[in-house]
């Protein structure tokens, strides 16, 4: 791990959060993550896009499973990187995912990939950023473009114009959950980012 990964940031960075579930209700189980990630400490939420259905991933021996619920969010946070990563992985684990390293595809409750932090490039055991896979996803290039068009993924290019050459036609966008977590745009108004009003998503918190 790089000290730059490790090391806390003096002003916030653009990190992007690439969000996913297939199992337990995966639409509530992405709005409780949202919540949670708006509760990190040193950290705004300040982007969030669409939700989207997307077919899982197949690969050879791979049994058949439900179609994942996809969306990114954008985090402005002190956090090293490597420090939002092991938050990312608590939320996770609160949320019930069991990390099966025989199983890389498989169904999860709840899946959170750090896309992008800032311009950062870093490879090791422990984090990979950008995330090595974003520019052929489009379940996470899309709504990273939709949110965020000008990121620069380092040594790529624009999100918006990587996405432009991808296939979207699986991507289906799903209707708004319901939202009342306040918010602060970059222009000071306040807005609604992904949280439920439902009393039941409040027992997980």
């Amino acid at each position: 791990m790089s000290a730059q990964a490790d090391s806390a940031a003096a002003t916030p960075v653009a990190a992007y959060i690439g969000l996913g579930s297939n199992l337990g209700d995966p639409l509530w189980q992405l709005t409780v993550a949202v919540r949670r990630l708006a509760e990190l400490p040193v950290s705004q939420l300040t982007g969030l896009s669409a939700f989207y259905r997307n077919p899982a991933l197949s690969a050879p021996g791979l049994a058949a499973q439900p179609d994942f619920v996809n969306a990114v969010a954008e985090l402005r946070t002190h956090l090293s990187a490597e420090r939002l990563l092991a938050a990312l992985h608590r939320i996770e684990a609160r949320q019930q995912r069991r990390r099966d390293p025989q199983q890389r595809w498989g169904p999860r409750t709840l899946d959170l990939d750090l896309l992008l932090y800032g311009e950062l490039c870093t490879t090791s055991a422990q984090l990979q950023v950008p995330h090595p896979r974003l520019t052929e996803r489009p379940f996470a290039l899309y709504p990273l473009a939709e949110i965020a068009p000008t990121a620069l993924i380092p040594g790529q290019g624009r999100a918006a114009e990587l996405a432009a050459h991808l296939d979207r036609s699986t991507l289906v966008r799903l209707p708004a959950p319901a939202c009342s977590l306040p918010d602060r745009n970059r222009s000071g108004g306040e807005r609604s980012v992904g949280c439920s009003t439902e009393p039941e998503y409040d027992q997980l918190l």
